[in-house]
């Protein structure tokens, strides 16, 4: 295959995979964050204790974190199909994509509140603050960077996902990769969609890390 004939295949592909990659972040963090929230307030000694709720919740995360992708994925076209119209597509596969990435961000979400010092929650209780005010004011923002850095890697586990999914009615580079690269014997064509596979996750890094350290210094000289 030459480069021109590759050309609109690799861009093709690269566009479906950031498009389900990112409509799939963006409901795993509306998802996941305030799972993961409740995990810790509902832990023992959490400001919202309950030990039915919290095991519930963490049994929940657990099955979704221990399920392959691959299987989830199949498992989920029933439900895929009720709410897409359609189990095959870029669009169809930011429903799996989401349910299995929210188990794994809500997990993030729970490690990193867990690492915000207990003494400033305590400081805007005694000023009579809410819970809702305690998770805006204090729990989240002291959280950020380590926020920012769980949702950098679950935009590469889902990148890794994407790519599962082009073999099972997905499109993106894995499917690109599949149908002209694995299936057709096209080397060339296979190395070239693994390196641009590569590049996303090395560019998604690195602005991750940048935005990790940019939000570590504010909140050094705040």
């Amino acid at each position: 295959m030459t480069w021109s004939e590759m050309q609109p295949l690799l861009t093709q592909g690269t566009f479906d995979t950031l498009y389900m990659v990112l409509w799939s972040a963006l409901v795993t963090v509306v998802g996941g964050l305030p799972l993961g929230v409740l995990l810790v307030l509902t832990d023992k000694g959490g400001l919202l204790q309950n030990t039915a709720v919290n095991k519930v919740i963490g049994v929940i995360v657990n099955i979704g974190r221990s399920l392959p992708f691959i299987i989830l994925l199949i498992a989920l076209i029933p439900f895929t199909t009720w709410v897409v119209g359609t189990f095959i597509g870029p669009t169809a596969m930011i429903v799996p994509l989401a349910v299995g990435a929210i188990p794994f961000f809500a997990r993030l979400v729970e490690t990193a509140i867990r690492e915000v010092d207990h003494g400033l929650v305590e400081a805007v209780q005694s000023m009579g603050g809410s819970i809702p005010t305690i998770v805006r004011k204090v729990l989240l923002p002291q959280a950020l960077p380590s926020l920012v850095s769980g949702v950098t890697t679950t935009l590469i586990v889902l990148i890794g996902y994407s790519a599962m999914a082009g073999a099972v009615g997905g499109e993106g580079l894995g499917s690109k990769a599949v149908t002209y690269g694995f299936q057709r014997f096209d080397n060339q064509f296979m190395l070239i969609t693994v390196a641009l596979l590569v590049v996303l996750v090395s560019v998604i890094q690195l602005i991750g890390d940048l935005a990790v350290r940019l939000l570590a210094r504010r909140g050094r000289t705040a």
